[in-house]
């Protein structure tokens, strides 16, 4: 449940939408220095007829099957059968892939969808009891896996399960095109794993794949992480969980002078931390993992993440902001480090303690570049309780002087601060188009009053208009705002059933908005998550609740 004093804004979504046919690209287009988009895309493996197939039964020798293959071959592993790690992909001449797959056809692991730990009878198996399972060496290229498990021996922790990379001295050293695929990697369930892939290489994807158990006590733990390899990288379609971060970028300096990890693309994910993870929740385990959030950039550029759910943040070796863009030179030699060219579009971020958390500069490390060019639109904030998730309840947090953040159209319901702001201002702010609760202070900063004070001294010259911010003093902020007293003052009613009905309506009564298209636009939302018309963003699983699951959470 919500907060008792933001429960009843459930009821104001259904209006929201009446707003949102205007697009959140047009919005864009009329912004100054808005991101740039990814440059380059990873290329994936065509379905051409494999020169050979390598077939590798129950009891084979997989290691001396990478070995003999050429680029063009297929190893075809027995469905069911496990193999012991670690392998590892060395470096072929030639063009085409490796693919490394389980025996199933497609017909039974259709590309597109998802798998999960439901379909682990069809796959193959690799496992092992030292740190990379499978590790790419240097030069590596183009293997593809499709349709296999991963993980370590019952009862054993290890750091890496998949190795992309390493201390290379030069991108072109980097292993590259690597690809996993409707893949089932996990840690041990009861020890724990630090980290399912080590994305250190040049091109890599994971697409369709579930990803799961990773987790440490007293250390970061993520399912995917990057430090040290330029990418491109695409992460489409897969269930992710990591107690640490589920997917970090940076976190240490790489080794290559000057790299940023670049290129980025994440589509269609579910990011989770399972309940069974936090310590009091009725089901909790009984161990008190290392919890931090469920997405982090501390190094990256030109990142698209479109279309995701990231669900269940809460306060414990940090306090619960669910996506974090907060840049750090982590160990004082790359004082190039940046975070810049985000887009966070389409999402749905919900049950956490806080939502986004911005740092324009390093605070904490050495010098690095300056946070820049970001834009968060057309999401959707759930249950962002500080309360109940212990946190603040916090939108949106912005230290140390970003430069160029855009904050339009998005829809939240959060217990706490629209805005939190400290430290140096931050240049070309712009705050538009967006619906959210005032709550006790609305937008703040260290040593400043609410609203005006805050804007004055922390984002001079910028644009925060055409909000609806439901129960805020309209003498407190820009005249181009509209601040209904309550739900009641702004003639809403209905329930989560009226989500479509009402986007028909011809504008919102009470607000003084007329047709200005306010909030998110959900069923852009929808469409970006790959999701029906008649599912409901409420829900607790990965495709929302459906039509007939009526009752919101």
């Amino acid at each position: 449940m919500i907060m008792k004093k933001t429960a009843g804004l459930f009821l104001l979504l259904p209006a929201l939408c009446l707003f949102c046919l205007r697009t959140v690209a047009a919005d864009i287009a009329a912004g100054s220095r808005a991101p740039e988009q990814p440059r380059a895309a990873v290329d994936l493996p065509d379905d051409r007829q494999p020169r050979r197939t390598i077939r590798v039964g129950t009891g084979g020798n997989l290691k001396a099957a990478l070995n003999e293959a050429q680029p063009g071959d297929v190893i075809e592993l027995a469905a069911g059968a496990f193999f012991e790690g670690p392998v590892s992909l060395p470096k072929k001449a030639g063009p085409g892939w490796i693919v490394i797959r389980t025996s199933t056809p497609d017909s039974l692991l259709p590309p597109g969808t998802r798998i999960d730990p439901a379909s682990a009878g069809l796959l193959s198996g690799l496992e092992g009891a030292r740190d990379g399972v499978v590790t790419a060496l240097d030069g590596a290229h183009h293997y593809a896996f499709v349709g296999i498990e991963i993980r370590p021996r019952r009862g054993v922790f290890l750091y890496n399960l998949v190795n992309l990379g390493g201390p290379a001295g030069s991108s072109g050293e980097l292993p590259h095109h690597i690809v996993f695929s409707r893949c089932f990697i996990h840690g041990d369930p009861l020890v724990g794993t630090r980290r399912g892939i080590a994305m250190n290489s040049g091109a890599a994807a994971v697409i369709d794949s579930y990803l799961s158990d990773f987790k440490e006590v007293g250390a970061d733990s993520q399912a995917i992480a990057g430090w040290a390899g330029p990418g491109p990288y695409k992460v489409i379609n897969n269930y992710l969980e990591g107690a640490g971060e589920n997917i970090m970028f940076g976190g240490a300096d790489p080794a290559i002078h000057g790299l940023v990890p670049s290129d980025i693309e994440i589509r269609r994910n579910w990011f989770a931390k399972p309940l069974s993870w936090r310590s009091g929740d009725t089901a909790f385990e009984g161990t008190a993992w290392s919890i931090k959030n469920l997405f982090e950039l501390k190094n990256a550029r030109r990142v698209l993440v479109d279309g995701n759910v990231f669900e269940n943040s809460w306060g414990q070796s940090q306090d619960g902001f669910a996506i974090l863009f907060t840049v750090r030179n982590q160990e004082g030699t790359a004082p190039w480090s940046q975070v810049s060219d985000v887009t966070f579009t389409n999402n749905i971020v919900r049950h956490a303690a806080s939502g986004i958390y911005l740092l324009g500069r390093d605070n904490a490390g050495g010098p690095s570049e300056r946070t820049s060019r970001i834009l968060i639109g057309n999401n959707l904030f759930l249950d962002i309780d500080g309360g109940k998730w212990s946190g603040k309840g916090t939108l949106f947090q912005l230290i140390n002087g970003t430069t160029d953040v855009d904050i339009n159209h998005n829809t939240a319901f959060q217990s706490g601060n629209i805005l939190t702001a400290e430290g140096p201002p931050h240049e070309r702010f712009t705050f538009r188009s967006n619906v959210a609760p005032h709550n006790d202070y609305g937008m703040t900063g260290t040593g400043t009053g609410v609203g005006l004070a805050t804007l004055r001294a922390f984002f001079p010259a910028s644009d925060v208009s055409g909000n609806l911010i439901v129960g805020g003093p309209a003498s407190l902020y820009p005249p181009s705002n509209f601040f209904p007293p309550s739900l009641k003052a702004a003639g809403l009613t209905g329930t989560v059933d009226d989500l479509k009905r009402l986007t028909q309506q011809p504008r919102l009564a009470g607000t003084g908005a007329g047709g200005k298209r306010i909030g998110v636009d959900l069923d852009a939302l929808l469409s970006a998550l790959g999701w029906r018309s008649t599912d409901s963003p409420f829900g607790k699983g990965a495709g929302g609740y459906r039509s007939e699951d009526r009752r919101v959470p």
